[in-house]
Protein backbone atom coordinates (compact mmCIF):
# COMPACT_ATOMS: atom_id res chain seq x y z
CA UNK A 1 0.00 0.00 0.00
CA UNK A 2 1.35 3.41 -0.94
CA UNK A 3 2.12 5.77 1.95
CA UNK A 4 -0.01 8.78 2.77
CA UNK A 5 2.46 11.58 2.20
CA UNK A 6 2.51 14.76 4.19
CA UNK A 7 0.37 17.60 2.78
CA UNK A 8 2.18 19.84 0.32
CA UNK A 9 4.20 22.47 2.17
CA UNK A 10 4.15 20.63 5.50
CA UNK A 11 7.58 19.64 6.81
CA UNK A 12 7.63 16.10 8.16
CA UNK A 13 10.71 14.06 9.01
CA UNK A 14 10.75 10.34 8.28
CA UNK A 15 13.53 8.33 9.91
CA UNK A 16 14.31 5.12 8.00
CA UNK A 17 15.91 2.62 10.38
CA UNK A 18 17.12 -0.70 8.93
CA UNK A 19 17.38 -3.45 11.55
CA UNK A 20 18.80 -6.94 11.85
CA UNK A 21 19.05 -8.39 15.35
CA UNK A 22 18.50 -5.05 17.12
CA UNK A 23 16.01 -6.22 19.75
CA UNK A 24 17.92 -4.63 22.62
CA UNK A 25 18.76 -1.37 20.86
CA UNK A 26 15.44 -0.62 19.18
CA UNK A 27 13.36 0.48 22.22
CA UNK A 28 16.02 2.92 23.40
CA UNK A 29 16.72 4.50 20.01
CA UNK A 30 12.96 4.89 19.46
CA UNK A 31 12.57 6.60 22.84
CA UNK A 32 15.45 8.96 22.02
CA UNK A 33 13.94 9.83 18.63
CA UNK A 34 10.55 10.52 20.20
CA UNK A 35 12.13 12.76 22.83
CA UNK A 36 14.21 14.64 20.26
CA UNK A 37 11.38 15.40 17.86
CA UNK A 38 8.90 16.15 20.65
CA UNK A 39 11.27 18.65 22.27
CA UNK A 40 11.83 20.32 18.90
CA UNK A 41 8.07 20.34 18.17
CA UNK A 42 8.62 18.63 14.81
CA UNK A 43 6.30 16.28 12.93
CA UNK A 44 8.01 12.91 12.59
CA UNK A 45 7.73 9.21 11.98
CA UNK A 46 9.96 6.17 12.27
CA UNK A 47 9.99 3.54 9.52
CA UNK A 48 11.60 0.35 10.81
CA UNK A 49 12.75 -1.97 8.01
CA UNK A 50 13.58 -5.39 9.44
CA UNK A 51 15.23 -8.16 7.44
CA UNK A 52 13.75 -11.15 9.22
CA UNK A 53 15.73 -10.80 12.46
CA UNK A 54 15.78 -14.14 14.33
CA UNK A 55 16.29 -12.48 17.73
CA UNK A 56 12.75 -11.14 18.18
CA UNK A 57 13.36 -7.64 16.81
CA UNK A 58 10.03 -7.70 14.98
CA UNK A 59 8.11 -8.57 18.16
CA UNK A 60 9.70 -5.60 19.91
CA UNK A 61 8.99 -3.37 16.91
CA UNK A 62 5.30 -4.33 16.95
CA UNK A 63 5.10 -3.23 20.58
CA UNK A 64 6.73 0.08 19.67
CA UNK A 65 4.23 0.60 16.85
CA UNK A 66 1.44 0.45 19.45
CA UNK A 67 3.27 2.43 22.14
CA UNK A 68 4.23 5.35 19.88
CA UNK A 69 1.23 5.36 17.52
CA UNK A 70 0.94 6.95 15.02
CA UNK A 71 4.64 7.73 14.77
CA UNK A 72 6.13 4.26 14.22
CA UNK A 73 5.58 1.73 11.46
CA UNK A 74 7.22 -1.64 10.78
CA UNK A 75 8.01 -2.93 7.31
CA UNK A 76 9.34 -6.48 7.15
CA UNK A 77 11.35 -8.32 4.54
CA UNK A 78 12.24 -11.98 4.22
CA UNK A 79 15.93 -12.63 4.70
CA UNK A 80 18.93 -10.38 5.06
CA UNK A 81 18.65 -8.32 1.87
CA UNK A 82 21.15 -5.58 2.65
CA UNK A 83 21.40 -2.10 4.09
CA UNK A 84 21.11 -0.13 0.87
CA UNK A 85 17.98 -1.86 -0.38
CA UNK A 86 16.44 -1.38 3.09
CA UNK A 87 16.61 2.41 2.60
CA UNK A 88 14.99 2.10 -0.83
CA UNK A 89 12.27 -0.13 0.61
CA UNK A 90 11.66 2.19 3.56
CA UNK A 91 11.30 5.23 1.31
CA UNK A 92 8.35 3.56 -0.42
CA UNK A 93 6.40 3.70 2.84
CA UNK A 94 7.72 6.95 4.32
CA UNK A 95 5.36 9.94 4.24
CA UNK A 96 7.87 12.65 5.13
CA UNK A 97 9.01 15.62 3.08
CA UNK A 98 12.48 15.04 4.52
CA UNK A 99 14.21 11.72 5.06
CA UNK A 100 16.74 10.83 7.76
CA UNK A 101 18.78 7.65 7.48
CA UNK A 102 20.69 6.34 10.47
CA UNK A 103 21.77 3.18 12.30
CA UNK A 104 19.84 1.55 15.13
CA UNK A 105 22.85 0.73 17.32
CA UNK A 106 23.46 4.17 18.96
CA UNK A 107 26.48 4.91 16.76
CA UNK A 108 24.28 7.73 15.46
CA UNK A 109 22.79 9.64 18.38
CA UNK A 110 19.50 11.48 17.71
CA UNK A 111 20.83 14.49 19.64
CA UNK A 112 22.60 15.59 16.44
CA UNK A 113 19.38 15.67 14.40
CA UNK A 114 18.36 19.21 15.50
CA UNK A 115 21.78 20.51 14.39
CA UNK A 116 21.39 18.81 11.01
CA UNK A 117 17.91 20.25 10.54
CA UNK A 118 19.04 23.74 11.60
CA UNK A 119 21.95 23.67 9.14
CA UNK A 120 19.68 22.58 6.32
CA UNK A 121 17.18 25.34 7.07
CA UNK A 122 19.91 27.97 7.38
CA UNK A 123 21.67 27.20 4.11
CA UNK A 124 19.04 25.33 2.11
CA UNK A 125 21.23 22.25 1.69
CA UNK A 126 19.81 19.36 -0.27
CA UNK A 127 21.67 16.94 2.00
CA UNK A 128 23.20 17.24 5.45
CA UNK A 129 25.55 14.49 6.55
CA UNK A 130 27.00 13.70 9.94
CA UNK A 131 30.79 13.57 9.78
CA UNK A 132 33.33 11.84 12.01
CA UNK A 133 36.27 13.50 10.27
CA UNK A 134 35.70 17.26 10.43
CA UNK A 135 35.40 19.86 13.19
CA UNK A 136 35.02 18.25 16.59
CA UNK A 137 33.64 15.00 15.17
CA UNK A 138 35.23 11.75 16.25
CA UNK A 139 35.01 7.99 16.71
CA UNK A 140 34.82 6.32 20.12
CA UNK A 141 34.98 2.65 21.09
CA UNK A 142 36.82 1.39 18.01
CA UNK A 143 40.22 -0.29 18.17
CA UNK A 144 43.11 1.19 16.19
CA UNK A 145 42.72 -1.29 13.34
CA UNK A 146 39.10 -0.34 12.68
CA UNK A 147 39.83 3.38 12.97
CA UNK A 148 42.62 3.07 10.42
CA UNK A 149 40.40 0.99 8.12
CA UNK A 150 37.62 3.59 8.20
CA UNK A 151 39.91 6.59 7.84
CA UNK A 152 41.88 4.86 5.10
CA UNK A 153 38.70 4.05 3.20
CA UNK A 154 37.67 7.71 3.26
CA UNK A 155 41.12 8.93 2.22
CA UNK A 156 41.20 6.40 -0.63
CA UNK A 157 37.78 7.45 -1.90
CA UNK A 158 38.53 11.15 -1.49
CA UNK A 159 41.80 10.82 -3.43
CA UNK A 160 40.21 8.91 -6.29
CA UNK A 161 36.82 10.63 -6.49
CA UNK A 162 37.35 14.09 -4.92
CA UNK A 163 33.70 14.53 -3.86
CA UNK A 164 34.35 17.32 -1.34
CA UNK A 165 32.74 15.38 1.52
CA UNK A 166 34.82 14.50 4.58
CA UNK A 167 32.95 11.31 5.57
CA UNK A 168 31.93 9.37 2.47
CA UNK A 169 31.16 6.15 4.34
CA UNK A 170 28.97 7.80 6.98
CA UNK A 171 25.34 6.69 7.03
CA UNK A 172 23.80 9.41 9.22
CA UNK A 173 22.18 11.80 6.76
CA UNK A 174 19.26 14.14 6.22
CA UNK A 175 17.85 14.42 2.70
CA UNK A 176 15.18 16.46 1.03
CA UNK A 177 12.86 13.71 -0.17
CA UNK A 178 12.85 14.60 -3.90
CA UNK A 179 16.66 14.65 -3.85
CA UNK A 180 16.91 11.18 -2.34
CA UNK A 181 14.36 9.83 -4.80
CA UNK A 182 16.39 11.20 -7.71
CA UNK A 183 19.62 9.77 -6.30
CA UNK A 184 18.09 6.31 -5.89
CA UNK A 185 17.05 6.49 -9.53
CA UNK A 186 20.57 7.50 -10.56
CA UNK A 187 22.68 4.86 -8.80
CA UNK A 188 22.53 1.08 -8.72
CA UNK A 189 24.74 0.72 -5.64
CA UNK A 190 22.83 -1.00 -2.82
CA UNK A 191 25.49 -2.46 -0.49
CA UNK A 192 28.02 -0.85 1.82
CA UNK A 193 29.13 1.35 -1.09
CA UNK A 194 25.74 3.02 -1.30
CA UNK A 195 26.51 5.97 0.99
CA UNK A 196 29.60 6.80 -1.03
CA UNK A 197 27.74 6.43 -4.33
CA UNK A 198 24.93 8.72 -3.17
CA UNK A 199 27.36 11.45 -2.09
CA UNK A 200 29.42 11.28 -5.28
CA UNK A 201 26.30 11.25 -7.47
CA UNK A 202 24.83 14.16 -5.51
CA UNK A 203 27.94 16.26 -6.12
CA UNK A 204 27.95 15.42 -9.83
CA UNK A 205 24.33 16.56 -10.08
CA UNK A 206 25.05 19.84 -8.32
CA UNK A 207 23.23 19.13 -5.07
CA UNK A 208 24.58 20.98 -2.04
CA UNK A 209 25.85 18.96 0.93
CA UNK A 210 26.35 20.37 4.42
CA UNK A 211 28.21 18.65 7.24
CA UNK A 212 27.61 18.44 10.98
CA UNK A 213 30.40 17.00 13.17
CA UNK A 214 29.16 14.01 15.17
CA UNK A 215 30.51 11.72 17.87
CA UNK A 216 30.34 8.20 16.47
CA UNK A 217 30.17 5.61 19.25
CA UNK A 218 30.60 1.87 18.67
CA UNK A 219 27.46 -0.22 19.10
CA UNK A 220 26.37 -1.05 22.65
CA UNK A 221 24.56 -4.34 21.93
CA UNK A 222 25.00 -6.86 19.12
CA UNK A 223 27.69 -7.44 16.55
CA UNK A 224 29.04 -5.25 13.74
CA UNK A 225 27.79 -6.13 10.25
CA UNK A 226 31.09 -5.01 8.63
CA UNK A 227 33.44 -7.76 7.44
CA UNK A 228 36.19 -8.45 4.94
CA UNK A 229 33.76 -8.95 2.05
CA UNK A 230 32.26 -5.51 2.60
CA UNK A 231 35.73 -3.90 2.59
CA UNK A 232 36.53 -5.52 -0.77
CA UNK A 233 33.11 -4.46 -2.06
CA UNK A 234 33.83 -0.88 -1.00
CA UNK A 235 37.18 -0.78 -2.82
CA UNK A 236 35.57 -2.11 -5.99
CA UNK A 237 32.80 0.45 -5.66
CA UNK A 238 35.27 3.34 -5.45
CA UNK A 239 36.96 2.24 -8.66
CA UNK A 240 33.65 1.70 -10.44
CA UNK A 241 32.52 5.21 -9.48
CA UNK A 242 35.85 6.63 -10.64
CA UNK A 243 35.44 4.90 -14.00
CA UNK A 244 31.85 6.08 -14.48
CA UNK A 245 32.16 9.72 -13.32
Amino acid sequence: MAPTKAPSGKVTYSVILPTFNERQNLPIITWLLNRTFTEQKLDWELVIVDDGSPDGTQDVAQQLVKAYAPHVQLQTRTGKLGLGSAYVHGLRFARGSHIIIMDADFSHHPKFIPQMIALQKRHGHDIVTGTRYAGDGGVYGWDLKRKLTSKGANIFADTVLRPGVSDLTGSFRLYKRPVLEKLFESTDARGFTMQMALAVTAKSKGYSIGEVPISFVDRVYGDSKLGGEEIVEYAKGVLQLWWST
